[in-house]
């Protein structure tokens, strides 16, 4: 089952990695947006946010404290779904739905995180193919 706990660690990690390097490439087109969007220090923002997503991926798919890395990603995907997509501020119908279904994505995979920190947390260094075991190991 090592294998497959790595698998589903680099698969769902590749998300991240991917819009981590947007974020760190193409900071000021993001934080046009992110301004648009009513983001504070919009620059910031998205320089802090492309760095948690490469700490927490990187920490997540090479098991080095990983349940601090998914902690990292909730950190990441809690303020963005509400900073970047209220959907409920939102009247045009389908930038409304547009919003939603990222506001639900971005919520879905930070209880996804949540779940790997717990995963981590529990089974503690049981986890195999993991560099260190977990900062907040319970066993």
């Amino acid at each position: 089952m090592d294998i497959v706990v790595l698998i589903g660690r680099i698969v769902f990690v590749a998300l991240f990695l991917n819009s981590a390097l947007g974020h760190l490439t193409q900071t000021p087109a993001m934080a046009g947006y992110a301004r648009s969007k009513g983001v504070p220090f919009p620059e910031a923002s998205v320089l802090l946010s492309g760095i948690l997503m490469v700490v927490g991926a990187v920490s997540v798919v090479l098991g080095v404290w990983p349940d601090l890395g998914a902690l990292l990603l909730v950190a990441f995907l809690v303020p963005t779904a509400l900073l970047m997509h209220p959907f409920w501020k939102e009247t045009d119908p389908a930038t409304r739905q547009n919003d939603m279904v990222h506001f639900m994505k971005d919520l879905s995979l930070a209880g996804a995180a949540f779940m790997l920190f717990g995963l981590f947390a529990i089974a503690g260094g049981e986890v195999g193919l993991t560099i260190t075991a977990p900062l907040f190991d319970q066993h």
